[in-house]
């Protein structure tokens, strides 16, 4: 849990300080600085580092996969 807030804090600080570079330069502080905070979440949600695959959750998942399909059948 705590990767994702560092993530999406990192990503709001980035667009936070591109957005008000561009504000500054285009005159237009509020809307840049929105702008690049919203930029800046989609892109921190994006840094998502690899999941790894053990192989107790590898059949954990096959368990319940195969109990979904037996229920839908």
């Amino acid at each position: 849990m705590t990767n994702k807030s560092k993530h999406a804090g990192l990503g709001i600080a980035l667009g936070a300080a591109l957005g008000a570079v561009f504000g500054v330069a285009a005159g237009h502080m509020g809307v840049w600085l929105a702008l690049g905070v919203a930029i800046g979440i989609v892109i921190g949600a994006s840094f998502r580092p690899k999941e790894t695959n053990c192989p107790e959750c590898a059949q954990i998942h096959r368990v319940h996969e195969m109990r979904n399909q037996r229920a839908t059948s």
